[in-house]
C-alpha cells in the first residue's frame, strides 16, 4: 500500500509560480515511476508530466519549458514546479506512483496509486 499526499497548491496570478509536493509513503519509493496529473471542471484528467525511477522525464506539450518535475528519493517526495502559470492551468493536480514501470507513462490506467489532490488557481 502506497499513500500519496500533495501539498503546495494555492491561489496565482497568471505569470506566478508555484511548487508542489507529493510525500509517498512506501520502502521503494526510489523504484516508483512517479507522474502529475490535473483535472479541470468539467474535463478528464489529464497527464502533465511524470519521471521514471532512474530520472527520465517526459512532459506533456503544455507543460515543456514551464514546469519541472524532480524528486528526491531520501524524502520519498516528489515535486512539480511550476512557472509562468497561466489561467488554463487551473484545475485539481494530482500525483501517481507506478510501480512496475520503467519509463515515464502518460496513461491513468498504468499508474496504481493517487493522492487526493491539491487545487491550483491561477486568476488575476
Amino acid at each position: 500500500q502506497v499513500q500519496l499526499v500533495e501539498s503546495g497548491g494555492g491561489l496565482v496570478r497568471p505569470g506566478g509560480s508555484l511548487r508542489l509536493s507529493c510525500a509517498a509513503s512506501g520502502r521503494t519509493f526510489s523504484s516508483y515511476t512517479m507522474g502529475w496529473f490535473r483535472q479541470a471542471p468539467g474535463k478528464e484528467r489529464e497527464f502533465v508530466t511524470a519521471i521514471s525511477w532512474r530520472g527520465i522525464t517526459y512532459y506533456a506539450d503544455s507543460a515543456k519549458g514551464r514546469f519541472t518535475i524532480s524528486r528526491d528519493n531520501a524524502k520519498t517526495t516528489v515535486y512539480l514546479q511550476m512557472n509562468s502559470l497561466k489561467p488554463e492551468d487551473t484545475a485539481v493536480y494530482y500525483c501517481a506512483a507506478d510501480l512496475h514501470s520503467i519509463l515515464p507513462v502518460t496513461s491513468r490506467g498504468e499508474y496504481d496509486y493517487w493522492g487526493q489532490g491539491t487545487q491550483v488557481t491561477v486568476s488575476s
